[in-house]
């Protein structure tokens, strides 16, 4: 999945309020960029640190510019957006590139189950159960080459993981599909230490059925892709 627009590097001056972000581009100019990114980002917003963003020239937009990526300064990035993983992973489900997915035909975003609940996407094919895949961003690394999830409490993260325990009671096919948006890593754990009750009902709901996978990805300034599967641990 390509940017819509090529980035342009900048450095991060501060993140606050969760979703905004003081940078300073190149030429000095200091402006106000959106952070989609609702998690702690920890070890993502030192300030200081290169990064890239997405400008754009929506007039319905009032911030000019979107925080797309870290830039470790040493080949490796962090993609900092969480609605990328999501675009990254339709586009790869619907070209068949998913091995533990390929069967499916029908792919349908933001479908309503549980209880006031969204599964990212909802797969169908006739003559196989559905399957309710759930995708995390993962972006913490307190560990070389060790990717880790959640970077904070996470209470709604919680619930779905055990509302996919009940799409499996109910005889579906249940994914948590954590997606690593580093370049740097070569495994995934949970981060139990973080959030204790999300690693329980993480351990609960792999009990109960559901499926746990874990890829990461290939990330430059000019796009995002899912790479290959890593171990979760």
């Amino acid at each position: 999945m390509r940017f819509q627009t090529p980035l342009v590097p900048a450095r991060l001056i501060r993140r606050y309020k969760r979703f905004l972000a003081d940078i300073r581009l190149e030429d000095g100019h200091e402006v106000t960029a959106h952070c989609a990114n609702p998690g702690s980002m920890m070890g993502l917003k030192e300030p200081g640190i290169k990064i890239w963003v997405e400008p754009n020239d929506d007039p319905k937009k009032k911030l000019k510019y979107g925080w797309r990526l870290v830039d470790h300064e040493n080949g490796h990035f962090t993609g900092v957006d969480t609605s990328l993983p999501n675009r990254a992973l339709r586009a790869t489900i619907m070209a068949r590139a998913v091995p533990e997915l390929a069967q499916y035909e029908t792919v349908r975003p933001e479908q309503k189950y549980g209880t006031n609940s969204r599964i990212d996407f909802l797969l169908q094919q006739p003559g196989l159960p559905d399957a309710y895949v759930e995708v995390k961003s993962v972006t913490l690394s307190r560990q070389s080459g060790l990717a880790e999830f959640p970077d904070s409490v996470t209470a709604r993260g919680t619930k779905h993981v055990g509302e996919l325990a009940e799409m499996t009671r109910q005889g579906h096919r249940a994914i948590l599909f954590y997606l690593v948006q580093r370049t740097d890593c070569s495994s995934v754990s949970i981060a139990a230490d973080i959030d204790p009750v999300y690693a329980a009902a993480f351990k609960k709901a792999q009990a109960a059925g559901v499926e746990c996978i874990a890829y990461d990805t290939s990330i430059t300034p000019a796009g995002i892709a899912l790479r290959q599967p890593l171990p979760l641990t």
